[in-house]
């Protein structure tokens, strides 16, 4: 966050005739950066403002004012130059899932148990809208009936919303295993209206599915911008918690095309097709992420990536494909960016409780850049502890605008 101060100078002329006062503005920045310690997982809540060490494009920089700041109170406070930090919490729970669990539901009841306080804000994104929980309802309501009702969101928008995509892996699902020869007299997954088509249309209607959920799959560049720009805006500190589920494909197996390849060597139409399916499942990423990058970090918002992982669901006769990692590693990289953190687990209650835990402890660090211009170049922010090879996470950048 950039902390703007117009600093007035009154300079009284006296002239023959009349007395004129000129008044000169000028623009003091100041730079807020929230910054976590740890050695190894422990928080270190000792350090001075004399230990922090701040970098800007590589310029040393002095450090105007060092808060220890716990939940939302300031633990202590040393200053050079005088600031009134804003410790208010604002909470975005995403929730990117495509099928509810009852681990989720539980750590939304931890959440509102152990971390939710009044005067805090909430916000819970899924996948079919966007909640904002009122002012007064954790004064209004026991908290057994707000995680019933966040509950209830939860499990109705993972079924509905993510309806389109369970539907794509589904027949995914059923078109590999057709083609894969493996289908059994127990139609599970519905192969039985695929087997009657041509051996094109099968392979036709596969490569369209894929394409289809790559589709329902895309990220949105300019809502993540806008998203930033939203929460630049915002008093007080906020903190985003993406969970993410781990995404699996129902691929052909490579020795089943091979096969069918090796078997349709006079059909054009079919050999095309299929070397096109060999390379699908590489997705690219549809967004900037240096872009996003530097858009969160200047909006000074706290991401963290929660990953929890589910076990492939098992189809005879097809290969089910991890198919998160690229996600996984552009918003890993967008938290890290941001000081957030990342993390992956069969358990989103324990990354929850982690994140959490890790995050309601910081430092805010002020400082005054040297030689500011106001060219809109994103300035690139570094924090060393002197003496000491800690872990510190903090935003790293914002834009001289």
């Amino acid at each position: 966050m950039i902390k703007k101060t117009i600093v007035i100078g009154i300079l009284a002329f006296g002239l023959t005739i009349f007395a004129q006062e000129i008044t000169h503005e000028s623009l003091v920045i100041n730079i807020e950066v929230p910054v976590r310690v740890f050695n190894g997982n422990i928080f270190i809540d000792s350090l001075t403002i004399d230990d922090f060490e701040v970098f800007e494009d590589g310029i040393p920089q002095r450090v105007e004012a060092v808060y220890l700041i716990k939940k939302r109170t300031i633990e202590r406070r040393e200053e050079k130059k005088r600031f009134v930090p804003e410790t208010a919490r604002n909470f975005y729970l995403f929730f990117e899932v495509t099928e509810y669990t009852p681990r989720i539901g539980k750590a939304a009841d931890y959440f509102v148990n152990n971390v939710l306080f009044p005067g805090d804000n909430l916000t819970i994104i899924t996948p079919m809208k966007t909640y904002r929980m009122k002012p007064d309802v954790l004064d209004t309501l026991p908290k057994e009936k707000i995680v019933s009702q966040i509950v209830g969101i939860l499990r109705r928008d993972s079924l509905v919303g993510s309806s389109e995509y369970r539907n794509a892996v589904h027949d995914l699902a059923a078109l590999a295993k057709t083609l894969s020869s493996a289908s059994s007299s127990q139609d599970e997954f519905g192969t039985a209206e695929y087997q009657g088509l041509e051996l094109d249309v099968q392979i036709s209607m596969y490569a369209d599915l894929l394409k289809k959920l790559e589709q329902i799959r895309t990220v949105d560049q300019n809502k993540l911008l806008e998203f930033a720009e939203f929460l630049r805006d915002k008093e007080g500190q906020r903190y985003v918690f993406l969970f993410y589920q781990r995404e699996y494909i129902p691929q052909i197996e490579r020795r089943v095309l091979n096969q069918i390849m090796s078997a349709n060597q006079d059909r054009e139409d079919i050999i095309h097709n299929l070397a096109g399916l060999f390379d699908f499942h590489r997705r690219e990423i549809s967004f900037d992420i240096d872009k996003i990058k530097q858009a969160y970090a200047d909006s000074s918002i706290s991401i963290h990536f929660l990953f929890f992982a589910k076990p492939a669901a098992y189809i005879p006769g097809v290969h089910m494909v991890e198919h998160s990692e690229d996600i996984f590693n552009a918003f890993n990289e967008i938290a890290k960016a941001t000081g957030g953190f990342t993390e992956s687990s069969a358990n989103p209650i324990s990354l929850f409780q982690n994140a959490v835990n890790a995050s309601e402890n910081y430092y805010l660090l002020y400082y005054n850049p040297l030689n500011y211009r106001k060219d809109g170049k994103f300035r690139e922010i570094k924090i060393r502890i002197r003496d000491k090879d800690y872990r510190i996470l903090h935003r790293s950048g914002y834009f001289a605008d």
